[in-house]
């Protein structure tokens, strides 16, 4: 059998079966079509093409890739908050796999401590450290929720969607913190959409177009909302409603040089930053709005303003949203965004990398907003993986010449505590921050990649019991196990090294430490108070304080 165009020439013979007739057909489009149709270049070499692009350009030295104790130290913070426990460290300083850091960061990323940890970022970005009128069961209910939805991947725009809806239980503690329409409307700008709106709030922004009816436009979107208190189900978590009204106007207030005699204030509508004046039906000439019960659900409004922004700020084409996540995620990573502050799009605050910004936010657009992608991209790239070391000495670099060092946070420090002194990951994870810590270690970053350690943060470290007692042989910790471990003592401190600064010790600490440590086995009571002082000594150097 002969299949024949009308030319008569032979397409497919009787021994030829179709199904490779049409594999060899499509072979033969795809290799007419451009690459770019049918595969892209991974968003890591990208990144890298970019970055390295601009140390050309501006005549910088290309740092070093760096060391495999410094990435997995690095890595580990970054996206489990918390250092490697020895075995995790040993197993991938041993692995001699050429992939092992890209399979390192897919374990992460599948790790519940990911979530755990984005969560943790989250809560503290959005409410800062000690918001008024918030229990803390409330703040553990809240960042569970927010676990939840990191460890399942829900898409950005989708978390961003439920947590300004605040329906469901333990979303509404951002409503909660701010209550009122100025607070809202400026930490919705800053952190949703990367823009800070709120100098307009007074007079038109001095360098910008935004005006005070933009600023006032988009507090008309929220200045009817309000919290209701109610008792929980647990007495231990307070239950919150978020409620609002059918009426209720945000006044404009005329700057004293444009006032004239007899002239009152105006409502002004709600208006979508740089867009229209929101479209809302009128209500009942004789409605009332209903009475709020005290700790009952609130009444639902005639028309929902908020809902309506929410639904702009989530949008696929809201010019706003993407970029500024994609902004302030690469910020988390990498240590500054591509515009820095990561909460200030402004015209006089160009982007380093403009291009490279585009392209990261349109493959975030393209990828249904999904964070583990965009998170993976970055830290596979070589510009995150670079080597902390170099000529440079800002503590950012503008074009990421050289990888940032950075403080730990409080729970980075705490939680790591935990795993370099032997109490595990579980004791980590279950533990609660002592009220010390948060005093005198609450606020070790501040985005701006400032840090300045303070007498009481120094006393506290060297000075006070927690760090030491963590270190005191007891209760199986690690100083209690190498006391009864039968290893020699070079193998007890490379364990040591390993375990609290995930790296082995050079030859002079080796010497130093052994030295120390070897004493005469009979006499615990020097055997004990040795191990705890050394212990001590690398739990309160400097270089665990840090992130290498």
């Amino acid at each position: 059998m002969k299949v024949e165009r009308a030319n008569g020439e032979e397409v497919m013979n009787s021994n030829q079966h179709p199904l490779t007739f049409n594999l060899n057909l499509v072979l033969c489009i795809v290799c007419l079509l451009p690459s770019s149709t049918w595969a892209e270049d991974a968003l890591r070499d990208t990144i890298d093409r970019e970055v390295k692009a601009a140390w050309a350009k501006e005549e910088l030295s290309a740092p070093e890739r760096s060391t495999d104790t410094v990435f997995l130290r690095r890595v580990y913070l970054d996206l489990v908050g918390m250092i490697p426990t020895y075995e995790e460290a040993t197993a991938f300083l041993a692995d001699k796999d050429q992939q092992k850091r890209e399979k390192l960061v897919d374990r992460l990323l599948a790790d519940p401590r990911y979530a755990r940890n984005q969560a943790q970022v989250w809560d503290v970005s959005l409410l800062g450290r000690n918001p008024k009128g918030i229990r803390s069961t409330n703040r553990d209910a809240f960042r569970k929720w927010l676990a939840v939805h990191f460890e399942q991947n829900v898409a950005y725009d989708r978390i961003v969607h439920k947590l300004l809806k605040a329906e469901e239980d333990n979303s509404k503690l951002f409503y909660v913190a701010y209550r009122n329409s100025d607070d809202l409307t400026t930490r919705t700008m800053r952190f949703f959409l990367g823009t800070q709106l709120q100098c307009a709030k007074c007079h038109d922004h001095p360098y910008e177009s935004w005006t005070q009816q933009d600023y006032y436009g988009m507090a008309g979107f929220f200045v009817r909302t309000y919290i209701v208190e109610t008792d929980g189900a647990n007495e231990h978590i307070k239950k919150f409603y978020v409620g609002e009204k059918s009426t209720g106007e945000v006044n404009f207030k005329i700057t004293p040089k444009d006032a004239q005699p007899g002239t009152k204030d105006e409502p002004v509508k709600p208006r979508f930053l740089g867009g229209d004046e929101l479209e809302e039906p009128e209500l009942p000439k004789d409605f009332k709005e209903p009475k709020v019960e005290p700790k009952k659900a609130p009444p639902k409004p005639q028309f929902s303003r908020r809902e309506k922004v929410v639904e702009w700020i989530t949008a696929r084409e809201n010019p706003y949203l993407a970029r500024a996540a994609v902004n302030r995620i690469w910020g988390q990573f990498m240590g500054r965004g591509f515009v820095h502050p990561v909460d200030d799009f402004n015209s006089g605050n160009s982007p380093n990398h403009p291009e490279l910004l585009k392209t990261i936010e349109s493959g975030f657009v393209a990828h249904q907003f999904d964070l583990k992608w965009l998170i993976r991209e970055i830290v596979n790239s070589e510009a995150y993986q670079a080597a902390d070391v170099g000529p440079v000495k800002s503590a950012l670099p503008r074009y990421y010449e050289r990888a940032r060092i950075r403080p730990l946070s409080v729970e980075e420090l705490t939680e790591s505590l935990h795993i370099a002194t032997g109490l595990g990951v579980e004791s980590a994870l279950n533990s609660r921050l002592s009220r010390d810590m948060v005093k005198y270690l609450g606020e070790p970053i501040d985005g701006q990649g400032k840090f300045q350690g303070s007498l009481t943060e120094h006393l506290f470290i060297h000075n006070g019991d927690v760090f030491r007692g963590l270190c005191h042989p007891r209760n199986g910790n690690l100083a209690e196990a190498l006391l009864k471990s039968e290893d020699d003592w070079n193998a007890k401190v490379e364990r040591m090294f390993v375990s609290v600064l995930s790296r082995t010790p050079n030859s002079e600490e080796r010497e130093r430490f052994v030295k120390y440590l070897d004493v005469d086995p009979k006499d615990t009571k020097l055997a004990s108070q040795r191990m705890e002082e050394a212990m001590w000594v690398l739990v309160a150097c400097s270089e665990f304080r840090f992130n290498r």
